[in-house]
């Protein structure tokens, strides 16, 4: 709705420029006359309805005066003037009774906390941008708020069939007992039939083992999941056997980008830019069997005389790699091309690097729950090469692929 120019100019006369945007500048006095003007006219609906329902022995409530209140607003604090009603029956909803924040000052304040951002640099943060002055437990306490929502969204019910799960663990430095310790922060990522994906879950543990993500499993078979059709998981010891003992019929595929990247880190810099044509061979044979000549002849050329330890880690998960091969190239590009878990690890990490260390497994979960959301809102569509994937899904899995 435009608003008219004879009343911008009237607020705009005798103001200076330089001040409307300034603390107790125009806007703020707009604020808190709107909000004024919007509990008035609550309070006049309140006494209404009450007056419609009162009994004639009973004498009709009416207004009593205000009361001052303090706000914080996303910019500013504003000082209020609460009506009052006589009997007391009124509860505002714009700013209910004991609250002090307007909604979207707190939508700032989680903003922020998923940026990585610790509680104290969000309180200087609004310190120097707006001249508002909160405490870091203030911070603490609107943050806090999200470990029911966390608790919620981890027990939700989940679909029956996802064609592709993403498994993955990062690690992250958190204070228990005393001592900062590394721990395991395991994350799924999910993608149904039509291509939509959808984080699974976000569990924090000590250390990343076989015998933890088969309690992973289970709860994901609890919370509805029926069957998983390719499962992507990096070479961890046991992993495979852990999906398999839930879900028996589950392809189990080696990350084909966690064995590029560890076979990397035998690599120099300089030589990385020649040696990767070299993997790539292996990865984009057209089967098994030219996969498998391909390594050969990395490990019998320079490279893999200059670096001896790469083939036998593509060696020793050579029996996870191979399902790969029989996929067609369509679903080989969404394992490794598109490969969305690396693309939410790398958001996590930033975030991590960023506070350095959590006080407490709570806040872990918390910031990393509020950055795996920010990173789901982004997904508009699914992957570009999925229609094409989902053609051959169907036609390797028949009846197991299903499109609700």
């Amino acid at each position: 709705m435009a608003i008219d120019k004879d009343l911008l100019d009237r607020l705009l006369e005798g103001r200076d420029p330089s001040e409307l945007f300034a603390r107790d500048g125009l806007l703020d006095d707009l604020k808190k006359a709107l909000s004024e003007r919007i509990l008035n006219a609550e309070l006049d609906e309140h006494l209404g309805a009450e007056h419609g329902e009162a009994e004639a022995s009973r004498p009709p409530n009416r207004r009593n005066g205000s009361s001052p209140k303090t706000v914080l607003t996303g910019t500013s604090k504003v000082r209020l003037d609460i009506p009052r009603d006589r009997a007391g029956t009124f509860d505002p909803q714009l700013i209910a009774k004991y609250q002090r924040r307007f909604p979207d000052f707190d939508d700032k304040i989680i903003s922020m906390y998923a940026r990585g951002m610790s509680t104290r640099a969000i309180r200087d943060h609004l310190d120097e941008l707006y001249g508002i002055d909160v405490s870091p437990d203030l911070v603490s306490a609107v943050t806090s708020a999200v470990l029911e929502e966390v608790a919620e969204w981890q027990g939700r019910p989940l679909d029956a069939c996802y064609p592709l799960v993403f498994l993955d663990a990062i690690r992250v430095k958190i204070r228990d007992e005393g001592f900062v310790r590394n721990k395991a922060v395991h994350i799924a990522l999910g993608i149904l039939p039509d291509g939509t994906r959808e984080i699974l879950g976000l569990w924090v543990e000590q250390t990343e083992g076989a015998k933890f993500w088969l309690r992973v499993m289970n709860e994901l078979k609890t919370r509805g999941v029926s069957d998983i059709l390719i499962a992507v998981t990096d070479g961890l010891k046991g992993f495979p056997e852990a999906i398999n003992a839930v879900f028996p019929d589950t392809v189990v595929q080696t990350c084909i980008v966690h064995l590029v990247r560890h076979s990397l880190d035998f690599i120099s810099w300089k030589d990385r830019k020649a040696v990767v044509p070299a993997l790539r061979a292996i990865y984009r044979a057209k089967d098994a069997e030219a996969g498998l000549a391909a390594l050969e002849a990395f490990e019998a050329g320079p490279w893999g005389a200059k670096y001896p330890a790469v083939a036998p880690a593509w060696r020793r998960n050579w029996d996870r790699v191979i399902p790969f091969f029989a996929f067609p190239e369509a679903v080989r590009r969404i394992v490794y091309t598109t490969n969305a878990i690396e693309a939410l690890n790398s958001k996590l990490r930033r975030a991590v690097r960023a506070r350095g260390h959590f006080p407490s497994d709570d806040a872990a979960t918390k910031l990393l729950y509020l950055v795996l959301n920010r990173a789901a809102a982004d997904w508009k569509r699914p992957p570009r090469e999925w229609v094409e994937a989902r053609t051959q899904f169907a036609i390797i899995f028949g009846e197991r692929f299903r499109i609700s």
